[in-house]
């Protein structure tokens, strides 16, 4: 018994060893399982993590390509909107198969051979022969009924075919004939053809996701220019993450954040960026002759936070000169310094919408212009501008100021409501939009009329405004323009500025006295200065 007992008792030490050695070998087994899913989902996390970075420099790259990745774009040109016409040819299908004709030899009886000629065989030869030679008529008429609506349908499918073909080569003829016309006002300067070519310039221009694609385009044929407004990309196209890490103890995926500073300069460089390659695609894709010159006036679509309201300020302005720009090496310049070489208005604060005052605006457009008259080369008979008709001076104003530095256009007479010049310049002593009156008056010029301009500047949004004549303006006069970004001229001083600018000796008119008034410029807290026939706006 005893023995008998040792022996269960060995077994049951042995089955608890087992059970404890397969405890153990599954407890080795999960923690292993353990181990591995562990393992993987840190793997997992990792990838998760590594993935979101390469997303956030995969846009960074992005961004800091966007001029880059144009220089090598061919421009586009005329030739390549031509449309050619997707002509196929005329697949008839299984109607351009012909029907096997009835083969007489598949109706025909066999001849009798041997006894059968003796027992009545060629007797038989002979009827199956016409009852052959009747199934073998109705078979081939049969035959031809069907090959006749076979090619007739064959032709109806040609002439169907030939008529999409030929409706596609109308549509393309007429298509580039329209294309030829755009081409030929383009060559001779219309503004309609030129700006729906930049127009086509622009759309064909991809940029990443996240940058607007939104425009206006305004040619100048008399002075060779364009001016583009482009909508900027907002603050938000900059990642504001630099990257993301997995953080093992807490098992999460923490965002990096990019530093403010860097936001801010990325920012800065890709506006830059979006303006140098616009300049690039336009100059590239247009003749000298066309286009020599083109302001862009970059402005972003956004809500003041003070307001609640739309707002779109201007953060960014340019006029480029074709010669200068040709020049740059657009694949090693630095974008930022680069638009200083080019003296560009830039937003101090563009990454906080600060705005600037561009350098022409789509104001503009509100003003008719008439043809320029060229008064300079008829005054060397006829000096006294008093003799000048007032169209003439008012054209006469316009050519002073162009030699001054500004850009000017005289209005139509007719329909200016009491403006007879609209003219832009950064370099005169006006800035943004200025009016200008042209009064070829003898007597004194009084205080109503520098109301009156006053009164049309507030009208018509402009920046400043000036007032021209051939004679004098009160005290009263003088007073109140130094207080309403008013600049006068007096006829002595005109006689100044048109013998300095063009070199010309005029006879201004009446002059009543000597003039004591002040003089303002654009800006409210510019220097006053005195007025005096030597003086000349300072550039």
């Amino acid at each position: 018994m005893a023995g008998s007992r040792s022996d269960w008792e060995r077994y049951q030490a042995a089955q608890r060893r087992e059970a404890e050695r397969r405890a153990r070998e599954a407890a080795k087994l999960a923690k292993e399982q353990q181990r591995v899913l562990q393992q993987q989902h840190l793997e997992q996390q990792q990838a998760t993590t590594d993935n979101r970075t390469a997303e956030v420099v995969k846009r960074i790259e992005e961004l800091d390509g966007v001029l880059a990745v144009a220089l090598g774009v061919y421009p586009l040109a005329f030739e390549q909107m031509r449309v050619i016409p997707p002509l196929q040819p005329f697949s008839p299908g299984r109607l351009g198969v012909p029907e096997l004709a009835p083969d007489w030899a598949s109706f025909a009886p066999s001849p009798p051979t041997g006894f059968s000629k003796l027992l009545g065989g060629k007797a038989r030869y002979e009827r199956d022969s016409v009852l052959a030679r009747d199934s073998f008529d109705a078979a081939m008429a049969a035959y031809r009924q069907r090959e006749a609506q076979r090619v007739s349908r064959l032709s109806d499918a040609q002439v169907a075919h030939d008529r999409r073909m030929g409706d596609l080569r109308d549509r393309a003829a007429a298509e580039n004939a329209q294309l030829d016309k755009l081409r030929a006002d383009f060559v001779a300067g219309q503004p309609e053809a030129v700006e729906w070519f930049i127009g086509k310039v622009l759309e064909r221009s991809t940029y990443p996701h996240g940058c607007p694609r939104l425009y206006q385009v305004a040619y100048r044929p008399e002075n060779h220019d364009l001016v583009v407004e482009f909508e900027l990309p907002g603050q938000d196209v900059i990642p504001q993450m630099r990257g993301y890490k997995y953080v093992k103890q807490r098992d999460a995926i923490d965002p990096v954040p990019r530093p403010q500073t860097e936001i801010r300069q990325r920012y800065a460089k890709l506006l830059a960026c979006v303006t140098l390659r616009t300049l690039h695609e336009i100059f590239t894709a247009t003749p000298a002759q066309i286009v020599e010159a083109i302001v862009f006036n970059g402005r972003h679509s956004t809500i003041d936070r003070a307001t609640g309201k739309n707002v779109r300020p201007h953060l960014l302005s340019v006029q480029a000169e074709r010669p200068s720009f040709e020049e740059l090496v657009l694949s090693a310049v630095d974008p930022i310094a680069c638009l200083k070489r080019l003296n560009a208005l830039v937003s101090p604060n563009p990454y906080d919408l600060e705005a600037i005052e561009p350098f022409i605006t789509f104001d503009l457009n509100r003003f008719r212009f008439s043809e320029d008259m060229d008064v300079v080369a008829g005054l060397d008979s006829r000096r006294n501008l008093l003799k000048l008709s007032p169209t003439e001076f008012e054209h006469l104003v316009r050519e002073l100021f162009v030699a001054m530095g500004a850009e000017a256009w005289t209005t139509i007479p007719s329909k200016d409501g009491g403006v007879d010049a609209v003219a832009t310049s950064k370099n005169l002593f006006f800035g943004g939009v200025c009016l200008i009156q042209a009064k070829r008056w003898a007597g004194l010029v009084g205080l109503d009329a520098v109301h009156a301009l006053t009164g049309v500047m507030a009208d018509h949004n402009a920046t400043t405004g000036v007032l021209v004549t051939t004679s004098w303006f009160g005290r009263a006069s003088e007073n109140f323009a130094q207080r309403n970004r008013i600049t006068l001229i007096n006829g002595a001083e005109l006689k100044h500025l048109i013998k300095q600018h063009l070199n010309i000796d005029v006879i201004p008119g009446t002059h009543h006295r000597e003039t004591r008034g002040h003089r303002t410029t654009h800006r409210p807290d510019a220097q006053v200065r005195q007025s005096d026939p030597r003086w000349t706006p300072a550039r």
